[in-house]
């Protein structure tokens, strides 16, 4: 591996990051520029390791807000990460990146079940390693699979993608001269009730003091740029 300042991450993306231009489902162009800053850092020799989400097709806690119960809507929420995690699998394996999917709830015909040293084994042979359906149980989100998953692989920093350059004092959407903060503690987030994770995960990476760096997934070559300590995004820590 490279001497970088992070060479095991995991990155976590949103169902959201994969809809590109779209209202609903996948952009094609998208998912490909998603796997292309993949393929960079991981041809540069670090371990990565991806949860994702399924926002895109369908957000367990809007079902339940629509009346559905809610166990039963994250357990959908927990089928559309799995779909997202086969279509990511498919576009890094199309730049010849070498991938596994691994799936909290099982299903043997498309992904390999959760058995963590046998993720591990596969980050050490230089495989992608795509983590799907969550926890596996309902009322937690992917941001706390996310958290938990980057402990269990130990990963040195966890990778928040988003649309913005990272966390703002107020939304960049809406106010025009939001200033980006560099740096925050798990304990201001927390405080400010900022939404860059729910409070579980931001709570876990605190106690077992794993960095979060908030970053733009849009920018190219970002994750190349975070690997090698460049000021990008965000750090919570």
């Amino acid at each position: 591996m490279g001497n970088y300042v992070y060479n095991n991450v995991l990155l976590k993306l949103s169902g959201e990051a994969l809809l590109g231009e779209l209202p609903f489902g996948i952009d094609d162009r998208m998912i490909k520029k998603i796997s292309i800053e993949v393929k960079q850092i991981w041809e540069m020799g670090v371990s990565v390791s991806i949860v994702i989400g399924g926002g895109n097709i369908f957000r367990g806690i809007k079902g339940a807000s629509h009346g559905m119960d809610r166990a039963s809507a994250d357990y959908m929420g927990m089928l559309a990460t799995v779909i997202n995690g086969l279509a990511l699998q498919d576009s890094l394996e199309k730049l010849d990146v070498p991938t596994r999917v691994i799936s909290a709830i099982e299903m043997r015909q498309i992904s390999e079940p959760y058995i963590r040293r046998r993720a591990l084994r596969h980050l050490e042979k230089g495989r992608v390693v795509i983590f799907v359906a969550g926890t596996g149980n309902p009322y937690f989100t992917t941001d706390t699979a996310a958290a938990l998953r980057a402990m269990e692989m130990g990963a040195q920093v966890l990778l928040k993608a988003t649309k913005v350059d990272g966390i703002y004092d107020q939304d960049p959407m809406v106010y025009k001269n939001a200033k980006l903060i560099e740096k925050i503690t798990y304990i201001q987030v927390l405080d400010q009730n900022l939404k860059v994770m729910d409070s579980t995960a931001i709570s876990m990476c605190m106690e077992y003091k794993l960095p979060i760096i908030v970053l733009n997934i849009n920018k190219e070559g970002i994750l190349k740029s975070t690997i090698e300590g460049k000021q990008v995004g965000t750090l919570v820590s």
